[in-house]
């Protein structure tokens, strides 16, 4: 019997008060606010109380925090014009107390398919925001990801995942630009079968994200596991260099890429081995 319960089962509001210290989770712009996207009604698409994003403030080990976590049960954790607005205001607000002396830490918990195509050019716009939040709100204090299960994180979300100063993922999960359905759609089900699970978890899976370096924890799904990752990545505090700001040495890797042969997880691991990353 296991003792340690499971993360991915937690929705998200169940996962941000996981994560703050008991106690101390106050929940911002919550479904009383009735806070909903204007554009799901019109399409007959019946619209949630707090469009698929929780935020929350509190405390982690004491300090300030903000934790934010899209509920992936509501439209596939999609992002629009209000959920990408309370994401992106949220972070905006913990580079402000930053700024004012408050040092306001920041995690997210993505679990998205991306922009919600009913409402595409304002999600885009909304997920611009967040990238630009995160890019600001890094410089003060560490902004960790987690993506646990069971959507994942794809499309303009998965730009925010490596914005993040620390990205923790379990073995279920998935990070990719595009998701399987639309690579299969575009390129072919001979190039990319959406339906081929062990496939699709050896190219966009935790365990190859991890090994390739491009996620830094890989964790089970214990909600014990995923809350002391979380706490240890905010105790390495802001690194020397982030990720995205290391793309002298991604690029010339990605340039000698074979794409005339079907890509697998090998292939992936080897072309971003942290060996000799500078």
């Amino acid at each position: 019997m296991r003792n340690d319960l499971s993360f991915i089962e937690l929705n998200a509001r169940q996962r941000a008060r996981l994560l703050l210290d008991q106690g101390s989770f106050r929940e911002l712009l919550d479904p009383f606010e009735g806070i909903v996207s204007p554009w799901l009604g019109m399409q007959g698409i019946v619209p949630q109380a707090d469009d698929g994003m929780v935020v929350a403030k509190g405390t982690i080990d004491g300090q300030p925090a903000v934790v934010i976590a899209i509920e992936c049960a509501f439209q596939g954790g999609s992002m629009g014009e209000v959920s990408g607005a309370k994401m992106a205001a949220a972070l905006e607000l913990a580079a402000e107390d930053n700024r004012n002396g408050i040092p306001t830490r920041a995690v997210l918990c993505l679990e998205t398919g991306g922009v919600r195509l009913q409402e595409a050019n304002l999600g885009l716009a909304a997920i611009a925001d967040i990238h630009a939040a995160i890019v600001d709100l890094r410089r003060y204090t560490p902004v960790v990801g987690i993506i646990a299960g069971t959507v994942g994180c794809f499309g303009g979300m998965s730009i925010a995942a490596g914005l993040c100063s620390y990205l923790i993922v379990t073995r279920e999960a998935r990070l990719g630009l595009n998701g399987p359905q639309v690579i299969e759609q575009e390129a072919g089900i001979d190039e990319y079968d959406s339906r081929d699970r062990p496939f699709i978890w050896s190219m966009t899976g935790g365990e190859t994200r991890a090994a390739s370096g491009l996620a830094d924890a890989l964790v089970g799904d214990g909600q014990k596991a995923v809350k002391q990752a979380m706490r240890d990545a905010l105790a390495k505090g802001v690194p020397a260099v982030h990720r995205s700001e290391n793309y002298p040495w991604y690029l010339p890797r990605l340039t000698t890429f074979d794409t005339s042969r079907q890509a697998d997880s090998q292939q992936i691991t080897r072309l971003f081995s942290k060996e000799d990353r500078s």
